[in-house]
This record gives C-alpha cells, sequence and structure tokens, in this order.
C-alpha cells in the first residue's frame, strides 16, 4: 500500500509550525475517531493515518528525515508507525486528554483502571413487571485476587524492572545521528513485568468467581427495562474502581392480559342475552376479580374501561387503566325450546326491521 504525503494527510504546509500541526491533528483525531465511527473501516484507516503523520512531524529529528528521505527513510531509521489503537492511545494519551478529557498514558499502563461492566438479562413474570419484586441473581465475575492483594505476584515479591526496556517502557533505536522510540513490546509500556506470578491468579491480579446479589425490581418495568447495580462489575486493575452490573428485564407474556403502555388489556366473552339485556360480572383484574356493569345492547368488540386498574408509571405516581374488550358469543348446540324461543324472537325481529324498509321505501 503506497502512503500518503505526511504534509497532505494532514493538509498543512511543509514550513508549518507545531501548533499548525497539532490542530490539524486535532480536527482529523476528533473527527475518525473510532469511538465516534464504531464498525467504519476507513475511518479507522483515515484515524491510523493521521496519528502517523503527527508521530513524525510532532517529532524534529523524524521531520527532518522525512523531509529529506520519505517514508524509505524512516523505515531505515526502525520507524514503523503504529500496530494498532493501544499504540496510538499510550502515544498521544496527552493529546486526546487534552482533545476528549480522556487517554491511556504510558504510565497510565500501571496506573489503576476500572474494572469492565456486566450484563445478566433476567426473565420475570407479568405480574412482578407490574409490582416489582426482590430477587436474588448469582453473576460470574472477576475480583481483585485474595492472595496477593492484585499485585499478581508471589508473596513476598515484586514485579521486576522489564530486561527489554529496562524501566524506560519505551525502546530506543539509534540510527547514525537519530534517536526514534516505540513502545516496548515486551512489557507494553508499563515498565516492569511479573518474574514470580501468584499460584492463585496466575499473574492476572484477578480471579473469577461466582457472587449472588441482591436486586429490587421498582414496579411497572417492561421488556428491555434496565437496572443498573453500581459497584457490582468486575474489579478494576491495580486499585481501580469496579464496573457496574446491568440487569436486563424480560417480561414473560400472560395468558389473559396484554400490555400496551401502561394500560393493559383483556378480551372477556359473555352470550348475547348479557349482550342484548345487560348485566353484571365478575372481571379478573391485576390485583383480583372485580365486578363491572355489562351495559344493555353492547356490541361484540366494545370496550368498557376500568380506570387505574392497570399497570403503575414507573416513573411517578399513577397508574394505566384495564381495557375490558367484550366478545359477543353465538350460541352452539340449542335445545329445542331455546330454537322456539328464538324462531318467536325472530320474528318480532322481522317486523321491526321490515317496518324500517316500508319507510325506507316511501321516501
Amino acid at each position: 500500500m503506497i502512503k500518503r504525503d505526511y504534509y497532505e494527510v494532514l493538509n498543512v504546509s511543509r514550513d508549518a509550525s507545531e501548533g499548525e500541526i497539532k490542530r490539524s491533528y486535532r480536527r482529523l483525531a476528533m473527527e475518525y475517531h473510532p469511538d465516534r465511527n464504531p464498525g467504519d473501516k476507513e475511518a479507522e484507516e483515515r484515524f491510523k493515518e493521521a496519528a502517523e503523520a503527527y508521530e513524525v512531524l510532532m517529532d524534529p529529528q523524524k521531520r527532518e528525515i522525512y523531509n529529506h528521505y520519505g517514508h524509505e527513510g524512516l523505515q531505515g531509521a526502525g520507524f514503523r508507525g503504529f500496530s494498532g489503537f493501544d499504540d496510538i492511545f499510550a502515544s498521544f494519551s496527552d493529546i486526546f486528554e487534552e482533545f476528549f478529557g480522556f487517554g491511556t498514558t504510558r504510565q497510565s499502563r500501571s496506573a489503576p483502571r476500572p474494572g469492565a461492566d456486566l450484563r445478566y438479562d433476567l426473565n420475570i413474570s407479568f405480574a412482578d413487571a407490574a409490582f416489582g419484586k426482590e430477587t436474588e441473581i448469582e453473576i460470574s465475575r472477576l475480583e481483585t485476587c485474595s492472595a496477593c492483594g492484585g499485585s499478581g505476584c508471589k508473596e513476598n515479591s515484586r514485579p521486576g524492572t522489564c530486561p527489554t526496556c529496562r524501566g524506560r517502557g519505551q525502546i530506543i533505536r539509534a540510527e547514525g545521528f537519530f534517536r526514534i522510540s516505540t513502545t516496548c513490546p515486551h512489557c507494553r509500556g508499563v515498565g516492569t513485568i511479573i518474574t514470580n506470578p501468584c499460584v492463585n491468579c496466575a499473574g492476572s491480579g484477578q480471579t473469577r468467581v461466582k457472587k449472588k446479589v441482591a436486586i429490587k425490581i421498582p414496579p411497572g418495568v417492561d421488556t428491555g427495562s434496565r437496572l443498573r447495580l453500581r459497584g457490582e462489575g468486575e474489579s478494576g486493575e491495580r486499585g481501580g474502581p469496579p464496573g457496574d452490573l446491568y440487569v436486563v428485564l424480560h417480561v414473560e407474556p400472560h395468558d389473559f392480559f396484554e400490555r400496551k403502555g401502561y394500560d393493559v388489556y383483556c378480551h372477556v366473552p359473555i352470550p348475547f342475552t348479557q349482550a342484548a339485556l345487560g348485566d353484571k360480572i365478575e372481571v379478573p383484574t391485576l390485583k383480583g376479580t372485580k365486578k363491572v356493569t355489562i351495559p344493555e345492547g353492547i356490541q361484540s368488540g366494545e370496550a368498557i374501561v376500568l380506570k387505574g386498574e392497570g399497570i403503575p408509571f414507573l416513573q411517578g405516581h399513577g397508574k394505566g387503566d384495564q381495557i375490558i374488550e367484550v366478545i359477543v358469543n353465538t350460541p352452539v348446540s340449542l335445545t329445542g325450546r331455546q330454537k322456539e324461543i328464538l324462531r318467536e324472537f325472530a320474528e318480532i325481529e322481522a317486523e321491526k326491521h321490515a317496518g324500517f324498509f316500508k319507510k325506507i321505501f316511501r321516501k
């Protein structure tokens, strides 16, 4: 792959000052930062390209080599660019601290690091989502090794100086009058290595354990609701704070109720006689049964609303409603007497409808 001219990459002139180079790199780093362009391979390449150009043009020695001999001259002097994002962030952490408010300095590789967040998916019943519940879950997470206290070293031992970089965290290569430094591949910039690892954690400073965590599910949650338990994630490294635990809820469907927002819907079948004459019936609600008046002449598909009998509002006071959709059943397997009564009823209805049509045809 042919490399572009570093001055062209940063869009600066060949006599640009350090301030101009820094401002240009800041703009490009913000534009192509991987956190702002997840999964965008072209942005990743632009980000790496800009970092490499900045590394060279901000270093007087490397810039002089590049100005006289180009990319080949840098390669001959031992400069290989960056192997990945970790190297970029390690080398320019002071810049990213200034640009974005965060960074990974060479010194910070041995500084405290926060633990990772964890996710736990929990299935709960329809009723538990409506009324809330206190329960307990078991998670697997990394915790600070109890044997070495997180140091990774065997008892009564300490990390040793990295023999490759001699504790500097950087490898310095001399080419003629020039000296070029890169991150030490042995200790990855820390400057120390563990020569006598802890038997319990194999030198990692952490062990995986299972732990039971109590959680409180508030009333009104729904599928996709997240509960955040601070400090219940994995332990930090080198004394860093632990991460958080996110419990993602999945509500199981109910046999009778269906949730829409904070309202609950249900279908209640009634015989056509109750629909015609009206009645009072017992209907299930979230908190038991309740007497509901069926108005005379109700039609199939019409709804009866029970105010405040729905799901509690998750943020604030109040509840949704219960919507009862009435389904009028047509009778089957009629007895002879029932058929006789219905035929008589049908004759009366026919007379009523005949009078209706006579009025229509007179017009």
